[in-house]
């Protein structure tokens, strides 16, 4: 079962920031990603919603790919589904994704967090007990982004940048000073291909943080555990198929722009 692949999913493109971690950390990994673009986005919908939707990937999965693990590329859908997924498939590892609050608290000197994420996250159970057992140790300022997942999408920059300026101003001031806003939680996928534009609004004393590396790090260590880990001494480079329940293309080009992949997308009949 070692030679199986690794299901990764989103609502669309953004997972690609995880899976770009993923590949870096488990080089001799096959991966198959689905960008669920045909029924996004994600972060204006509801609990019932992401959980059908989660649970119809998770099964195509399965059934097509034969997958060993299981990576929910998307902070919504992990705050929705990921109990349901790990009840429903308790014979592979699922790994979810949350933002990154814990490690803010640590790097942060100025105890001033600015956290981005949809309006579904946000406003998520899993994530107001995240923030709460955390907030005698940081003052967490949030702010909900509507407009910067379909910009990105789109591959648009004019819209990225005002999306950008506009939310990352809406959070306060930042700096180094006390009682400014020194760490910035990208508690969406999509965001840290954003980062650039981000930037022209925080400066670059601020530190980013986002969840791609600690999941790539969870998946590894569980696959170890497992002892799901491709040991194969022969030498190669693992595999990336990807799918799209949207626009194919989009998804094509995506790949190609940010993690370097060369790689025709598919239609997702799902």
């Amino acid at each position: 079962m070692s030679k199986c692949p690794i299901g990764v999913f989103d609502s669309g493109v953004g997972g690609l920031s995880v899976l770009r971690a993923l590949r870096a950390e488990l080089p001799y990994e096959h991966f198959v990603y689905v960008a669920d673009s045909g029924h996004a986005p994600y972060g204006e919908r509801d609990d019932a919603y992401l959980i059908e939707r989660a649970r119809a990937i998770a099964q195509w999965f399965k059934d097509r790919h034969h997958i060993k693990a299981l990576v929910v590329a998307c902070n919504t859908a992990t705050a929705a589904a990921i109990h349901v997924l790990r009840e429903a498939h308790t014979d592979i590892p699922i790994i979810g994704i949350e933002p990154a609050l814990k490690p803010a608290v640590l790097q942060s000197t100025t105890k001033v967090i600015g956290v981005m994420a949809t309006r579904s996250t946000l406003a998520s159970e899993k994530f107001k007990r995240l923030m709460t057992s955390l907030e005698d140790q940081a003052r967490f300022l949030l702010q909900p982004c509507p407009d910067l997942v379909p910009a990105i999408e789109a591959f648009d920059s004019v819209r990225i940048q005002t999306a950008c300026a506009h939310y990352a101003s809406a959070l306060g001031r930042f700096g180094l000073t006390t009682g400014h806003i020194d760490t910035l939680v990208l508690g969406c996928t999509h965001y840290p291909f954003a980062e650039d534009a981000l930037r022209r609004t925080t400066g670059n004393a601020v530190k980013y943080l986002d969840g791609g590396e600690p999941v790539a790090r969870q998946t590894r260590r569980l696959l170890e555990a497992a002892q799901l880990l491709y040991t194969s001494r022969e030498p190669h480079v693992g595999t990336t198929t990807l799918f799209s329940s949207g626009e194919p293309a989009s998804l094509a080009i995506a790949a190609q722009r940010w993690l370097g992949l060369h790689s025709e997308a598919l239609m997702l009949a799902a």
